[in-house]
């Protein structure tokens, strides 16, 4: 026991008691052979055979060959004694190394390190059959501690050979990618140069935050002269940056958190002089610039393209000014005595930091809102399915039942009266419109090849996305067209107009999504991404609409310019609702008095398309997109024309002809030569107008103030004739392929659905435009034009919108507003003089001729819905 307990006490519990004492008995039998030379040599043959034991104690054997006969033959006795002594060595160093082998596999790890610290020592010097190098180990000194320290002073050696060695590569590494310096401002911040400072040292030292922070930044890149100049950098890689400092200065700027900040700057180069060759190859940097934009130009809904976009990360603490004046002064430096110069500009919104804000007050009860919106439509859904077999429903709480909007969304009935094909031509502009908002929005991304594909886009082709002002016009003829349409229905059958109600009613019609959506694209969607862009396309937008939502629910927005509108598509809806307000003023005309109000109609088209002319050759307007097209120039185009309701009006005045010729001529007959004359007049009426205009498509149009007036002046109206003509001839039963492929009932899907397509197309475009991260190749028209996913996008969010306020509302609206019973229809011969003519004349059109029995249909025309 005793023995037992100083074998424990030298050697600790690392091993088992037996193989304790038997370490000591082997270490004292080796401290005695220690002082002989002999010894040594015995042991040195000794250490060789423990690797390959020839016997052992147990089989009473002894060695071949005499391992402490070193010296050659001696005394018998010496001999002898040496020959045990052989074999209880031998059996030792064995059954040590059992053990030892053992006790490795078995002990815990955090035993394992005393153990190696005796039994490297000893099979060391025992493999290299040298036991006289045991006399250089202090054994006994070699305890966990020591050890300890000795590897962390291995390991900080390691660490710091490491760090010159890095320190060596990030000094080639940044002498050809120099880092971006944001505290080169004289008026930095204390709190920039700091960051800066730290920034800088970790990049020397090649830390992975800061080389992050560098990688993230743009590079210039390969396909320069294919117009890759915008180079967006990583703005995931930048924006997950976050590093914190603690040096112990309490209160230091220096150990504030640095995040890292994504900032997009906007460059745009100045020539010295017209030299040939720089301005050749400045037309290849900027891809022939199919946009001519200026520094200051508005860039949140048309794109800034010849501005070179560079995305620049830098530590959060530096702000964009920091960021403009180091930027300038690089390319500065760059340009020395080239007399090229850069103009340079970081606005505020486009440096970004992740640093989550809670919810203002206005997004949390919009939310709110919409939340509460789709309770009451859930529940409604559900008591109109536990009230189905109840022989009469509440019609108040089934308004917004899902099942029921969606049944009256997707039916194909149509109510009579119904003008079909305009149903089929609708889709079709709206198709059409969606292509060219599309193309629009397209030009905001990076491509690596915009060269190549300004190159693509540069042909007359291009005019089917160009002209994108043609496919707003029919939804103008058509709302003019409807209300004439009705109005004159109930005069011809003596009913009653009032016109309060209605106007009521028509803005129970449109207000609800309009609102809807601007309360969603002012305070929800900012929150769902982010991106390079998405502060100027998403972020701007929304701060406009925080400040100018009023104007558009007033319908007035279109008077007050396009680059401070909020939701700029819905200009259209100021300018048809101002025409809707004064039409029934036209329409009595027409009735009150028919051949002198279809004068001063006319007399008015006159007028509307002269002053388009005039305007567009007095301002230098263009109404089509040619190649090439200055910005400046079209905002002003839309300022002063294409938002004007006087402008637009000419074709809505058509729209009320061509109602009243479907009431008074309805049923006539025609002949085979006018209706081949009709459909070729139409058919060159069409031409003219897409083909008419194809040229200033091409990439080497110069603009021409005389081809952009008789365009502006005329190609509406030729388009609108086109259609006018297909609706005349198929409501009067003169049916061919065209109009029966216009007149398929499933359209009447897409036109219960066109308004809210119509509002929702241009937030799904510039959603995706905020979002995307990386440059792309562009590879043909067609694969960016059809994009499914954005087509599914706009679709679903359109028959949300339907399904939620649209369709809900029309139910709320027929149960406020009564519409009165129908009387007997009496045709006179003669429009009515009657006093009681003008009186009745307090109401505005109807959409249909007689009531529908689908609590669905629409009282009233719409430009972009039924």
């Amino acid at each position: 026991m005793r023995k037992e307990h100083i074998c424990s006490a030298r050697f600790g519990a690392s091993f088992p008691a037996g193989m304790r004492c038997q370490m000591l008995a082997l270490l004292a039998l080796l401290c005695s052979c220690l002082g002989t030379r002999c010894g040594c040599w015995a042991l040195g043959g000794a250490a060789a055979a423990v690797t390959h034991p020839t016997c052992n104690l147990k089989d009473n054997c002894n060695l071949g060959e005499n391992l402490l006969a070193v010296a050659g033959d001696g005394d018998p006795v010496e001999t002898h004694i040496a020959s045990i002594f052989e074999d209880k060595v031998n059996y030792s160093l064995k059954l040590f190394a059992d053990d030892a082998n053992a006790a490795t596999t078995t002990t815990a790890a955090s035993n394992s390190a005393t153990a190696t610290t005796v039994l490297d020592v000893l099979h060391d010097a025992l493999a290299a059959g040298n036991l006289s190098e045991l006399h250089h180990h202090a054994i006994s000194n070699y305890t966990l501690r020591q050890l300890s320290d000795r590897r962390v002073e291995e390991q900080d050696q390691a660490e710091e050979e490491e760090r010159v060695y890095l320190y060596n590569i990030g000094k080639r590494f940044l002498a050809f990618s120099q880092p971006f310096d944001a505290a080169r401002n004289p008026n930095a911040s204390p709190l920039c140069r700091a960051h800066m400072r730290r920034y800088m040292q970790a990049l020397n030292n090649f830390d992975l935050w800061a080389l992050k922070m560098h990688d993230a930044s743009g590079k210039l890149n390969s396909g320069i002269l294919n117009g890759n100049i915008n180079q967006l950098g990583d703005f995931d890689q930048c924006m997950g940056i976050q590093q914190t400092f603690d040096d112990g200065t309490d209160g230091s700027a220096a150990n504030s958190p640095l995040r890292g900040q994504y900032c997009l700057a906007y460059a745009q180069p100045v020539l010295p002089h017209k030299s040939k060759r720089l301005q050749a190859f400045f037309e290849l940097l900027q891809s022939h610039g199919p946009f001519r934009s200026e520094f200051n130009d508005p860039g949140h809904r048309v794109p800034r393209y010849s501005l070179v976009n560079w995305g620049i990360c830098v530590p959060s603490g530096c702000t964009h000014r920091d960021v403009e004046y180091s930027v300038a002064e690089y390319l500065r430096n760059q340009t020395t005595a080239t007399g090229i110069t850069f103009q340079v500009r970081v606005e505020p919104k486009m440096c970004q930091v992740r640093d989550p804000q809670p919810w203002d007050r206005n997004t949390t009860w919009a939310v709110r809102f919409f939340v509460l919106v789709l309770c009451v439509a859930v529940l409604s859904t559900v008591y109109d399915r536990s009230t189905k077999t109840q022989a009469k429903q509440n019609e108040w709480c089934t308004a917004f039942s899902l099942d029921k909007n969606l049944r009256w969304l997707f039916s194909t009935n149509s109510s009579p009266g119904d003008i079909e094909a305009v149903h089929g031509i609708r889709f079709l502009n709206a198709m059409m419109l969606i292509f060219s908002h599309k193309s629009m929005a397209m030009f905001f991304n990076p491509y690596n090849n915009r060269t190549a594909m300004s190159e693509s886009l540069g042909q007359p082709w291009t005019v089917i996305g160009r002209a994108a002002s043609l496919y707003t016009d029919p939804f103008l003829l058509f709302s003019g067209m409807l209300t004439s349409y009705s109005l004159f229905g109930r005069l011809m059958k003596h009913q009653p107009i009032r016109l309060k109600n209605e106007y009521i009613s028509r803005l129970m019609r449109i207000v609800p999504p309009l609102a809807a959506l601007i309360l969603f694209c002012t305070y929800v969607l900012p929150l769902w991404g982010s991106g390079p862009q998405w502060n100027l396309v998403v972020g701007h937008h929304a701060d406009i609409c925080k400040q100018h939502w009023w104007r558009n629910l007033l319908f007035i927005h279109n008077y007050f310019g396009f680059s401070e509108m909020c939701l700029t598509h819905t200009h259209h809806l100021g300018i048809d609702t101002e025409l809707f307000a004064v039409a029934p003023l036209f329409i009595f005309l027409l009735w009150r008095w028919p051949r002198r109000g279809l004068l001063a109609l006319l007399f008015l088209c006159t007028i509307g398309t002269a002053a388009r002319y005039y305007t567009t050759i007095v301002n230098q307007l263009s109404n089509y997109i040619y190649f090439g097209t200055n910005i400046q120039r079209l905002f002003r185009t839309a300022d002063y024309m294409y938002s004007f309701p006087p402008h637009r009006s000419t074709v809505y005045i058509m729209g009320i002809l061509l109602g009243y010729a479907l009431r008074k001529y309805q049923g006539v007959q025609l002949s085979r030569l006018q209706l081949r004359l009709g459909w070729l007049a139409a058919t060159v009426c069409v031409l003219a107008s897409l083909l008419g205009p194809a040229p200033m498509g091409h990439i080497s149009y110069v603009y021409n103030s005389t081809h952009a007036a008789i365009y502006a002046a005329f190609a509406p109206i030729a388009w609108c004739l086109f259609f006018s003509w297909i609706v005349f001839v198929s409501h009067n039963g003169y049916k061919n392929k065209l109009t029966r492929l216009f007149s398929w009932r499933g359209f009447q899907v897409s036109t219960k659905l066109s308004y809210a397509i119509y509002l929702t197309q241009f937030p799904v475009f510039f959603f995706n435009v905020g979002r995307r991260r990386h440059i792309h190749h562009y590879y043909n028209f067609i694969s960016i034009i059809l994009d499914t996913n954005e087509f599914i996008s706009i679709f679903l969010a359109s028959v949300a919108l339907t399904v939620l306020f649209d369709a809900p509302f029309q139910n709320l609206k027929k149960l406020l507003i009564k519409r009165p019973a129908s009387s007997p229809a009496i045709k006179p011969k003669t429009p009515a003089t009657t006093s009681s003519t003008a009186s009745q004349l307090t109401d505005s059109p109807q959409l249909q001729e007689h009531p529908s029995t689908d609590p669905h249909s629409h009282s009233h025309p719409h430009p972009h819905a039924d």
